[in-house]
Order: C-alpha cells, then sequence, then structure tokens
C-alpha cells in the first residue's frame, strides 16, 4: 500500500542558507527508497481551519519504505538543516487502496459503534 510523508512547514520571514543546503541534498536520501515529491510548496487554498505556511507530501511504494528513509542515516545527517530553521508538522500516512468504499467503511464503523 502506497504510503506519504506529508510535512506542514510555517515559512519564516527569511529562509535560512541551511535550508537551501537541505533541498539540493533531499532528493538523494529519498531515490534508494522509491520516494517522490507530490507536492512541493506551491499555492494552496485554505478551505477549513488554518494553515500558515507550506505543504509537501512524498510517495513512497509503501510504509516500510517511507519509515525506513526517515530513518536513514543519509537522511538523518541533513535532517537538521530543516528543523534548526523550520517549524513545521511531518506525519507518515498509510494510503487507501484503488477499491477504498468510504460509504462501506462508514457502514462498519456505524455497526461496530452499536
Amino acid at each position: 500500500m502506497t504510503a506519504y510523508a506529508i510535512a506542514h512547514l510555517r515559512q519564516p520571514g527569511t529562509v535560512h542558507t541551511e535550508v537551501y543546503e537541505y533541498l539540493e541534498l533531499i532528493q538523494a536520501t529519498l531515490d534508494p527508497f522509491a520516494g517522490r515529491f507530490l507536492v512541493h510548496g506551491g499555492q494552496t487554498r485554505v478551505l477549513e481551519g488554518a494553515w500558515p505556511g507550506a505543504t509537501v507530501v512524498l510517495e513512497f511504494p509503501d510504509f516500510a519504505a517511507a519509515e525506513a528513509w526517515y530513518a536513514s542515516a543519509d537522511y538523518r545527517k541533513i535532517l537538521h538543516l530543516r528543523t534548526d530553521h523550520l517549524v513545521g508538522d511531518v506525519i507518515l500516512a498509510e494510503g487507501c487502496g484503488p477499491d477504498h468504499d468510504s460509504a462501506a467503511m462508514g457502514a462498519r464503523l456505524r455497526a461496530a459503534a452499536q
């Protein structure tokens, strides 16, 4: 099942030069785990709540690959270049398959709650 690393990064007034270095180095850490960017900044429109900052979404073939990338020595070596200068939240999330049916899921959850 495909997995995603999702980051909500709040932008400072100015970007530290180490963040540029992080951007230059991150792709090489993703390649061994078949990770790729799906969203990397770009235009957003907040429809509900508040979402100051930028959104980043990385795709991996599965949850194990996403976890292995984040824990990898190569990524851990550059992680501080971002975290020292940008505040944000990062999560790993497993995707749902192409046959996912939210109506059936809702019915199962409703039945389990009764």
